[in-house]
């Protein structure tokens, strides 16, 4: 009787250690989506920016028309991204667009005096800011399960559980170069 009850001892705690196990995976999980969607939520905000953004410069910059295509294509592109590499990657594009936008304003006296402008270049300021704060959480949380699901016993349960391992946001050796900007 007593080998009974410490079979069924061991079974419980394989069991609850099971249970730990995916729950621990699953509250990992669920971070990486939150983390993500805090990226989200940020990326739109700086879509909305950027309309009002052109708008404000438009008059100003009547010579540097391709400048505000670019921007307004980025901008396009990244709100039409499905996937989480997708948005990031046009997510970039836009970012390296509007460096060419606020470079290209700097020979732009009066619209670097634009009161509209420069609250609009302080928001997307604080935005960018937070970006890169969401990006970095989410790698963050990319890598606390990565770690998670790889270390041993965890990763015997996370493979019979289908956890695969997650992707960290990386930039390219384009996004890594400094905007090139032309004057005509």
């Amino acid at each position: 009787m007593d080998a009974g009850w410490i079979i069924i001892g061991i079974v419980g705690i394989i069991v609850l250690y099971v249970i730990v196990v995916f729950n621990n995976l699953i509250t990992l999980k669920m971070r990486i989506k939150n983390a993500f969607s805090q990226i989200d939520v940020q990326l739109k905000r700086r879509a909305d920016l950027i309309p009002n953004l052109i708008e404000s410069v438009k008059g100003y910059m009547k010579h540097e028309k391709g400048v505000l295509t670019e921007v307004t294509k980025a901008r396009t592109a990244m709100m039409n991204a499905k996937s989480v590499g997708d948005k990031i990657s046009k997510s970039n594009q836009l970012t390296g667009a509007l460096k060419t936008l606020f470079a290209v304003a700097e020979s732009y006296p009066q619209l670097k005096a634009n009161e509209n402008f420069l609250q609009l270049q302080e928001e997307l300021a604080g935005t960018e800011n937070k970006i890169a704060y969401s990006r970095q959480f989410y790698n963050d949380s990319v890598t606390e399960y990565n770690i998670s699901i790889k270390r041993f016993p965890t990763n015997i349960f996370a493979n019979l559980m289908h956890f695969i391992e997650e992707k960290l946001l990386e930039t390219t050796t384009a996004e890594r170069k400094a905007v090139k900007v032309k004057f005509d």
